[in-house]
């Protein structure tokens, strides 16, 4: 299957629409160019243009085609390192912006999603980051301790508490987090799209960037069939960069994160797995995350093969999972499965550059882009527009290719056996 052509994913079939964004044709000018229709491109797109900026966004396909549409719907506060590492890595100032940032990504998302009246199935009842074996629980106990010194609205769950809220008895213990919640992204996707461009913002799907280089003391980007020449560009292409800036698709690997739906189960059913309807991410080497949406389908998510699906069967690591977890789903259809590319970082941390005066690069969100992006849109819209009245919530730091990047697919497989082994063996 071509990653040219789109997944048969529940989100599509029940997007009630998928964009249909013209193609640039002609030369254009611009104050900002952005490349990449995905909630970072998006957002900025739309805070931009409620400032009255002159902003065109420039899609390779459609707005929401990548992981912005394909994701697993989990709205989760943070970063992968504890508080505590971040303050310890970037000092008393940078360290606490980060962690306030951060953590504070999802109250932004629901209520940037509330302001713009966004049906997507919004729906803020929090995240529960799940501890199955001591290790896990260990690490998941010293992030709730820092959460709770800082204030934060998380509280620990024992293994009791943890059977009610999921309806299985496999945790020892879990962290609930008061800010998390879930939404169906593409909705939220084709939402920010149309929200961005009631508020100006010209957006054009079917436009792959195909040069970026400067003329006249602008930056031109050339797509098949026209041209933006603009002051300022924003790339925000994650797990979908290709060659346009040197070395930057060498300093992110694209991995492929699936997911399997079932069909819509009984209201019973459902009751039995997380009734009161929070998200749910296990601790581990590598995670596993689940949800049930607006209509009661299951959504299972985790590392898949590194290639594209069309269909749960080929993820059959994660349906028998599910039935650990709930036996009594034996005999459910799983009608769906899908995935798509994540851009994940060495040191699995957002990235933002400024290779060049002028440009501005944002990407590899690790897994945790929905809330991330969302905020992402607005800081980053704040200096596009050169608002430097408060410090930007993120390190900017140079752009550095990986090391022997050409063999990441074998390091990503590496990597992922050696994990689910990790796992198995409580390490």
């Amino acid at each position: 299957m071509s990653e040219s052509i789109p997944p048969r994913s529940l989100y599509r079939e029940t997007a009630g629409g998928t964009g249909n964004y013209p193609a640039l044709a002609g030369a254009q000018r611009a104050r900002v160019a952005i490349v990449g229709g995905g909630f970072t491109g998006l957002s900025t797109a739309l805070h931009l243009a409620e400032a009255g900026d002159d902003v065109a966004v420039l899609e390779a396909r459609q707005p929401g085609w990548g992981a912005s549409g394909r994701n697993g719907g989990q709205v989760n506060p943070g970063l992968k390192y504890d508080p505590d590492t971040i303050e310890a890595m970037f000092g008393p100032e940078l360290g606490p912006r980060m962690i306030d940032f951060s953590y504070g990504a999802p109250d932004f998302t629901f209520g940037l999603i509330r302001r713009l009246s966004i049906a997507c199935e919004a729906r803020q009842n929090g995240t529960i980051r799940a501890a199955i074996r001591p290790k896990p629980e260990t690490a998941v106990r010293t992030t709730a301790a820092q959460c709770e010194r800082r204030g934060m609205p998380v509280k620990m769950l024992d293994a009791q508490a943890m059977a009610a809220r999921t309806g299985t008895d496999r945790y020892m213990s879990g962290l609930f987090d008061a800010r998390g919640g879930d939404l169906h992204p593409l909705k939220y996707s084709l939402g920010l799209a149309a929200a961005a461009q009631s508020a100006g913002a010209r957006i054009f799907g079917g436009s792959e960037v195909l040069s970026l280089k400067r003329d006249a003391g602008r930056w031109l980007l050339k797509t098949a069939n026209g041209s933006v020449s603009a002051e300022k560009v924003l790339v925000a292409t994650n797990g979908y960069t290709g060659a346009l800036w040197p070395g930057l698709e060498q300093s992110l690997v694209p991995v492929f994160s699936a997911i399997a739906a079932t069909e819509p189960l009984s209201p019973a059913a459902a009751a039995q797995i997380l009734p009161d309807r929070p998200v749910v991410y296990e601790a581990g080497n590598i995670t596993v995350y689940y949800r049930i949406d607006a209509q009661n389908h299951l959504l299972m998510g985790g590392r898949g093969p590194m290639k594209p699906i069309g269909d749960a069967s080929a993820i059959r690591y994660l349906t028998d999972y599910a039935l650990r977890l709930w036996p009594a789903l034996a005999g459910t259809r799983w009608t769906h499965g899908w995935n798509g590319r994540v851009a994940i970082t060495k040191d699995h941390l957002p990235h933002i550059h400024e290779p060049e005066d002028g440009v501005l690069i944002c990407l590899g969100y690790n897994g945790r882009g929905v809330a991330m992006a969302s905020a992402m849109g607005a800081a980053l819209a704040q200096r596009l527009r050169g608002e430097d009245t408060s410090p930007f919530p993120m390190p900017i730091s140079p752009l550095k290719p990986i090391r022997f990047h050409r063999f990441w697919p074998l390091g990503v497989k590496a990597a992922i056996l050696s994990g689910r082994l990790k796992d198995r063996l409580g390490l």
